[in-house]
């Protein structure tokens, strides 16, 4: 052990004596927390003295009996296996003489206590949120589903991390071709490392190079127990807080967990909105460059002598100036989120006041655009899931530059074959559109509107 472990400080071994039988235990320091299994060594010592002759394998079984009462026990023989048990914070017995070691339970991981979940907040509703631990984010799911029901399959992934993996369905209401092909996928990951969920997320997606996401993620415990009883499957990871559900559908990232709490009328507006705005930020800066390029007529004459006056004096075609400004702005945004957040905030938000105004004063883009590019970045924002207001920055470059190119008869072109591309997605063997296409009449009480419970109940997509 010492040869495969090094030198490594952290790699405790202590030499105690067991009645007659000298032993050794072992345990990572900061990782497991043996004064348990000490103390309780240090009670039966005079039980130990009693065994004499007795072999040594005589007093394992005493210690898995009668000594250690608290935490998980095991035996193995191998040095894999003891290795895995160490790393993964629980102490081994060595006891001279015995080809068998046991592995006791001792985890002591410092952890982040249960908190309110950073990216996904609500005004009204639950505030927990997922930890680091894998088995804590379980026990938060199984609170809420108190059904036998409720499956984990667990697995390791990672070569060199060994990351624990854990698989969570109710059976009888996930379909079994999907969650079979899951266990297909998870079975060929091959790779070293598995440090966050994204790594898996990554693996397992449909299409590899689609703008859309077709794994959904969330580290609200509520989510993911409504996505399970909707027979859909989540993969919990250690050491991340965001849990993956699949499959996962197009109307899945515009959906957010105040729909529920909130009455159903209220909630069928806000989902509209949320639509909207992923319209707006997806389009408009596209559609103010193809108006203002190639189709001047279609603009009322007042504005388009306000804009003419606006963008006297301005260097830059339409195109440029959008772009310049849609570049600042991102690059003011990572830097917000980079800074810390004292004053992370308060520096995207005055940069991009400052440096909007500096802009137009200097004649380098119009006030149009700035209100635009506003605009834009606003509904973004509006979006529940951040893969999908990501989706729409993409595209909102690719839509910029067919704008400047071929005006609205290209904006129509690239959103025939948007559409199309949509409808060619697939999450796990499920069509990315469903509830669309194909339509399904019962999925649309909970697709663009949800519906007064008085009237359905929730939908089952799946079903």
């Amino acid at each position: 052990m010492r040869r495969r472990f090094g030198q490594s400080p952290d790699i405790v071994y202590r030499e105690i004596a067991l009645g007659r039988f000298p032993a050794t235990i072992a345990y990572v320091e900061g990782l497991g927390d043996p004064r348990f299994l000490i103390e309780a060594f240090h009670r039966d010592m005079a039980l130990f003295a009693e065994l004499g002759d007795e072999p040594p394998e005589k007093l394992l079984r005493l210690l898995k009996a009668r000594t250690i009462t608290l935490g998980k026990v095991g035996e193995t023989n191998a040095f894999s296996e003891v290795e895995t048990q160490m790393l993964a914070g629980n102490t081994v017995v060595f006891v001279d003489g015995s080809a068998t070691a046991l592995f006791v339970g001792t985890e002591n991981l410092k952890q982040r206590g249960v908190e309110e979940a950073s990216s996904q907040s609500v005004v009204r509703g639950p505030r927990e949120g997922f930890t680091e631990s894998l088995r804590e984010n379980t026990a938060l799911i199984r609170r809420r589903i108190q059904n036998p029901s409720l499956r984990i399959e667990q697995r390791k992934l990672g070569t060199q991390t060994r990351t624990e993996v854990a698989v969570m369905y109710v059976e009888g209401k996930a379909d079994p071709e999907v969650l079979n092909e899951l266990r297909r996928r998870l079975d060929r990951i091959d790779l070293e490392n598995v440090l966050e969920s994204n790594y898996i997320e990554e693996m397992i997606q449909d299409r590899r190079y689609s703008p859309f996401p077709t794994v959904f993620n969330s580290e609200r415990p509520d989510v993911i127990a409504s996505a399970l009883l909707e027979g859909r499957i989540a993969i919990l990871v250690e050491g991340t807080p965001f849990v993956l559900v699949v499959p996962a559908l197009f109307v899945q990232f515009f959906q957010s967990s105040e729909d529920y709490y909130q009455r159903g009328d209220f909630a069928s507006l806000v989902r509209l909105l949320r639509y909207f705005c992923f319209i707006i930020a997806l389009l408009t800066p596209s559609f103010y460059i193809a108006i203002s390029t190639f189709h001047q007529e279609m603009i009322p004459t007042d504005l388009l002598v306000s804009l003419i006056g606006q963008r006297e004096g301005v260097p830059f075609p339409a195109f440029i100036e959008a772009l310049l400004m849609e570049v600042t702005f991102e690059i003011l945004r990572e830097a917000g989120i980079r800074l810390p957040k004292s004053i992370g905030q308060s520096v995207s938000i005055v940069g991009t006041l400052v440096i909007g105004q500096a802009a137009v004063e200097a004649g380098l883009v119009s006030a149009a655009m700035v209100i635009v590019v506003s605009i834009t970045a606003i509904a973004n924002f509006a979006l529940p899931a951040f893969n999908v207001g990501i989706s729409a920055r993409m595209l909102r470059f690719v839509l910029m530059g067919i704008a400047a190119s071929f005006g609205l008869y290209g904006i129509i072109i690239a959103l025939i074959m948007l559409g199309l591309h949509l409808c060619s997605l697939q999450s796990m063997g499920i069509p990315y559109m469903t509830s669309f296409a194909p339509y399904r009449r019962k999925s649309q009480k909970d697709a663009l509107l949800r519906l007064s419970r008085r009237g359905a109940a929730r939908k089952k997509i799946l079903g």
